[in-house]
């Protein structure tokens, strides 16, 4: 049988127009609820702040919600709220964005990179175990591409050695573990509100907690380590305050939050659409021998904020990189998540990583492909991705 001719090769693309691998859903409520913000009183430091807290506290399960400016903010508020600095040791999956990483590094601490599951890309709590030393200040998980972690094992490690558990949740708003709502399953548990994630608002961030005292810190490291916010001193009719710490200037505002309290709204809508994509894909590549879709454990509610797949590069003359080109040139965004983060320069550098210090997520990262998953794609949309990998997968047949 004849192989086909790639666009990449001049032939003709299945898509004209890029389909890309994550993007926001705005809708006329949105629009409506930023609008209704920008010709109130308050833009920032305002009542919205405090109902989208309300509101994603809720959708956790915990007591507490801080907002802050980024995904990245939440986890340097989350470290320092638990005191870490120099000399310490934070303990981080590699297969991670970097900021998992960077929040320990941002306050003098050493994060230990640890391997993953071959089969999901979780942090291995067999190697999470094996990297706690009597410097250790906390462990912080990734629930990577919308995965929950081991919960149950990861608390037990954390208990037994009387460290914080941290859950980087960025990927997983809208899961659950064992029937538990992320947002509730560690100690401190980290959001990003970016675009391509579940719950949009610009940028912007937050961690939950139901530590009321944790609480309290983030949102003093949120405001410049002062004690009271403008809103805070306006009910009290206040013009004074004080500086007790070194905090940044992490504030999300309430234009954010307006859009964040709606978009919270239709998550659970965001993650069945989600899942109704990544069935499809399931289905499709149980027929494509060199597409392998990450494992999914039964205990989970996966919230699909990636669709990762492993290419099996021994049934494929192509490696990765020429895989990646190829699905572009049909229309198809398709994007790798993620380097590992001990490869980075910076943490060769800095710290001495290097390759071979995670063998599992090394192996990993050279077969990684994120298919399109965002919940406005149509079934047409997902038959484009699915005719284009397999075209692209014939063509490259072994």
């Amino acid at each position: 049988m004849a192989k086909p001719q790639l666009a990449i090769d001049g032939g003709t693309p299945v898509r004209t127009r890029l389909l890309p691998y994550g993007r926001q859903t705005i809708e006329d409520d949105d629009i409506a609820a930023v609008t209704e913000t920008l010709r109130s009183d308050w833009l920032t430091t305002g009542p919205k702040v405090c109902e989208f807290e309300r509101a994603l506290a809720a959708v956790a399960g915990t007591s507490h919600a801080v907002a802050v400016s980024t995904g990245t903010a939440a986890l340097h508020a989350a470290m320092y709220a638990l005191g870490v600095g120099p000399g310490d040791e934070v303990v981080v999956t590699t297969m991670t964005f970097a900021a998992s990483a960077n929040c320990a590094a941002f306050l003098g601490a050493k994060p230990v990179f640890v391997d993953v599951e071959p089969d999901t890309l979780l942090i291995d709590p067999k190697q999470v175990e094996a990297h706690i030393t009597p410097r250790t200040k906390a462990v912080i998980a990734v629930d990577y591409a919308g995965h929950p972690c081991d919960y149950d094992a990861l608390e037990a490690i954390a208990v037994a050695r009387g460290l914080p558990l941290v859950d980087d949740a960025c990927h997983a708003i809208g899961g659950s573990y064992r029937g538990k709502p992320i947002g509730s399953l560690a100690l401190l548990n980290a959001f990003s509100f970016h675009p391509v994630k579940h719950v949009a608002t610009g940028e912007g961030g937050a961690v939950t907690t139901s530590d009321a005292e944790l609480a309290r810190r983030m949102r003093l490291f949120r405001n410049h380590g002062i004690t009271t916010d403008f809103r805070e001193r306006a009910v009290q009719g206040a013009f004074a305050y004080e500086m007790v710490d070194l905090g940044y200037n992490y504030r999300l505002s309430d234009i954010q939050c307006a859009l964040g309290i709606t978009q919270l709204a239709k998550l659970q809508a965001s993650v069945a659409r989600r899942q109704a994509i990544a069935r499809q894909y399931d289905k499709a590549f149980r027929e494509n021998p060199a597409v392998k879709p990450l494992a999914v454990r039964s205990d989970v509610s996966h919230a699909y904020h990636l669709y990762a797949v492993q290419l099996d590069l021994d049934a494929l003359t192509a490696d990765r990189a020429t895989v990646f080109r190829a699905l572009r040139a049909e229309g198809i965004g398709v994007n790798v998540h993620y380097m590992p983060v001990h490869l980075h320069p910076f943490y060769q550098n800095k710290f001495g990583t290097a390759r071979g210090l995670c063998p599992v997520a090394e192996a990993a990262y050279d077969r990684l492909l994120s298919l399109p998953m965002f919940p406005a794609m149509t079934d047409a949309d997902v038959a484009d991705v699915v005719e284009a990998v397999g075209k692209v997968c014939k063509a490259y047949r072994r």
